[in-house]
């Protein structure tokens, strides 16, 4: 046998070369084996803090991109946190008279506004930082729902354009007829050119939601929604129960309106208000006719021919008794802010409960801001009591009197959709005033003038049934129509 210098035998050396060689197999069989590196803690276990740790640190989200989680989602949670920058709002009177009956050319309803969306984008964060919460290695759970909730929180649905859609409208206007008033319903007038009503809203930056009634009912299950103002605010009332019931005739759908008192009195024309209720989910719609959103008393209760004491920092008797069996409310006021109006009304502003002296507020558009900023920060004090009420100001409905007013010779006949062009590219609200009065507060803005600026051929203009020659109505809206996008966007935000 051969020997080696140093003792050693050469097959001695084969065999620790073998063993040598077949540990180096072993350890890379362990290395990249599934099942042997199964019994090894893994990087997501190392972090796992907690099941229930809220997703809403920059280093989690670092760290899950690190062990693999996705680009995308990586940057949706950076834009939520960035939403929070600080907007400005311009606060400014609105100096234009609003409101029909004036006299002179219609206002422009484009001014310089505040970006109440990024005050919306800054309190939906906090909400989505409270609430969202996830394992850290879930794999897609809590950034989908992220995703979900930022395209409803962060969507500035004021933002974009008109489309034409075969599929609309959403009902017919020959067959809604329990709850659309023949004066708007413009089938029934002579009209003959339709194509405003295949018009469809579509946010800029983001989807929204499509309406159905069936959706609309379930998710407003023994709830109520209750709309506060003016005969737009009426127009909003009907177009909705309209889109929920498809124009049809629903039998089963209650007349309620006893509950709240909304019965016609003796020689009234009508009464102050609807309410009607879907009983396979109990939700409740309600309409309300508060064309100032102030307090109206007699200031001689015994003489038929009394004045009304227009309580300009008090809401309506109505609001501030129903309020706790609210769920939605939405609140509008500005066509009947005018002289004339408040003379014919027989209504005399006060403010503390004695006639108004202060300057400031005794011209109308003073008074009317006044008005608004009293009634959104009385809500927005009450929405502690009320957790679960959403509120919402509905933005100025445009106006469309072309070359006079309503009574002047004022017309808006173009019957061309969108000749005055289809999109909305300001991050601002055109209404100051409205976007003003609820910045920093609890009340939202359902903001709908500039979008509703586009469509001066969805008047009633000249079609009304019961016409006047020489005065047309480019104030209201045909029905279907405009107001239809105004409840599809409210759909959306509730």
């Amino acid at each position: 046998m051969l020997r080696m210098k140093g003792g050693l035998k050469v097959p001695r050396i084969s065999l620790i070369l073998i063993g040598f060689f077949c540990a180096t197999v072993i350890i890379l069989a362990y290395m990249k084996s599934p099942f042997l590196s199964y019994w090894t803690p893994s990087q997501d276990h190392v972090f796992q803090i907690s099941p229930d740790y809220i997703v809403k640190d920059e280093e989690v989200v670092r760290e899950r991109n690190r062990l693999g989680k996705s680009e995308q989602n990586m940057n949706i949670e950076s834009a939520i946190s960035n939403s929070s920058t600080k907007d400005k709002v311009t606060e400014e009177l609105i100096t234009n008279t609003e409101i029909e009956g004036s006299a002179g050319i219609p206002p422009s309803f484009i001014q310089k506004g505040g970006d109440l969306k990024a005050l919306e984008e800054k309190n939906s964060s906090r909400e989505q930082e409270n609430e969202v919460a996830a394992p850290v290695n879930s794999a897609d759970g809590p950034i989908a729902n992220l995703t979900s909730a930022s395209k409803d929180h962060g969507c500035n649905s004021a933002k974009g354009g008109w489309v034409t859609d075969d599929s609309r409208p959403l009902y017919s206007g020959f067959g809604c007829k329990r709850w659309l008033s023949a004066m708007w319903a413009c089938r029934l007038t002579q009209r003959m050119d339709f194509e405003y009503e295949k018009l469809r809203w579509r946010p800029r930056d983001c989807e929204m939601e499509e309406f159905t009634g069936v959706k609309f009912l379930k998710r407003m299950e023994n709830k109520t929604l209750a709309f506060i103002g003016d005969s737009l605010g009426r127009q909003q009332f009907q177009s909705l129960m309209c889109m929920i019931t498809g124009g049809k005739d629903r039998p089963d759908v209650l007349d309620v309106g006893r509950e709240y008192g909304l019965v016609k009195a003796r020689h009234a024309v009508r009464p102050d208000g609807w309410a009607y209720r879907f009983p396979s989910t109990q939700t409740t719609i309600l309409y309300y006719w508060s064309a100032s959103l102030c307090n109206l008393t007699p200031i001689n209760a015994s003489n038929p021919a009394t004045d009304y004491a227009m309580h300009l920092d008090r809401p309506p008797a109505f609001l501030s008794r129903f309020l706790p069996r609210f769920d939605v409310l939405v609140l509008n006021t500005g066509h009947h802010w005018n002289r004339g109006k408040l003379n014919a009304n027989r209504w005399v502003m006060y403010v503390g409960g004695v006639p108004n002296t202060n300057r400031k507020i005794a011209d109308i558009a003073g008074a009317k801001n006044f008005t608004v900023h009293s009634i959104i920060k009385w809500i927005d004090s009450q929405l502690p009591k009320y957790p679960g009420l959403k509120a919402f100001y509905r933005s100025i409905s445009p106006r469309h009197f072309f070359n006079g007013d309503w009574n002047t010779g004022g017309t808006c006949d173009n019957t061309t959709p969108l000749s005055g062009g289809k999109e909305v590219l300001q991050d601002e609200s055109s209404d100051a005033g409205a976007a003003s009065a609820v910045k920093g507060t609890g009340v939202k803005l359902l903001d709908i003038t500039a979008l509703s600026e586009l469509r001066d051929e969805g008047h009633i203009s000249r079609y009304s049934i019961k016409s006047t020659p020489g005065v047309q109505d480019c104030l209201h809206w045909c029905l279907p129509g405009v107001p239809d996008t105004w409840n599809e966007i409210l759909f959306a935000q509730i």
